[in-house]
């Protein structure tokens, strides 16, 4: 692992350690806050980018964690018949406060505590995919077998 990556990539490395996945952190040169910046950094096609969104359970205040391709927009009402809960978008303190990590790069893992996953089944249809990794400009390789796995997730149709 890089000595030069941030506390918050090293958390999404140590992370990633745990599932005896040889896999890791590197930092771009370039921001990858978006989809499209991140797959112009990367080489990478716009949909092979897995974004993670924060969303809120309105009656339970819970954390849901959407894991959706990069060229996909989440459609509320597809994940509200998922979680069986109107869900919104929250403000960015509390999607520090609830994941440990900064709006811009939240990774699929490494969060204070566990938080109920969803991924886009656009996503299984990709070879390999891009996360981000605790910071606009810190990235992760992985299997979309492989992150259903170290994630627990559920698939969905988001879009």
């Amino acid at each position: 692992m890089s000595e030069s990556l941030s506390n918050s990539a090293k958390r999404v490395q140590n992370a990633l350690n745990e599932h005896n996945l040889e896999l890791e952190v590197v930092e771009l040169p370039e921001s990858a806050r978006t989809s499209q910046e991140a797959a112009d950094a990367i080489g990478c096609e716009v949909s092979q980018i897995a974004k993670s969104l924060i969303f809120r359970g309105k009656e339970s205040d819970t954390p849901i964690l959407v894991i959706a391709s990069g060229d996909n927009k989440v459609n509320e009402r597809k994940l509200k018949a998922a979680v069986d809960e109107k869900v919104e978008k929250p403000d960015d303190d509390y999607v520090y406060e609830e994941t440990g990590f900064a709006a811009g790069g939240i990774p699929p893992v490494g969060h204070k505590e566990d938080i109920v996953t969803y991924i886009d089944e656009d996503l299984m249809e990709q070879k390999v995919i891009w996360a981000a990794a605790g910071t606009p400009n810190t990235v992760f390789c992985i299997t979309p077998q492989d992150l259903l796995e170290i994630t627990n997730g559920e698939i969905i149709d988001v879009k």
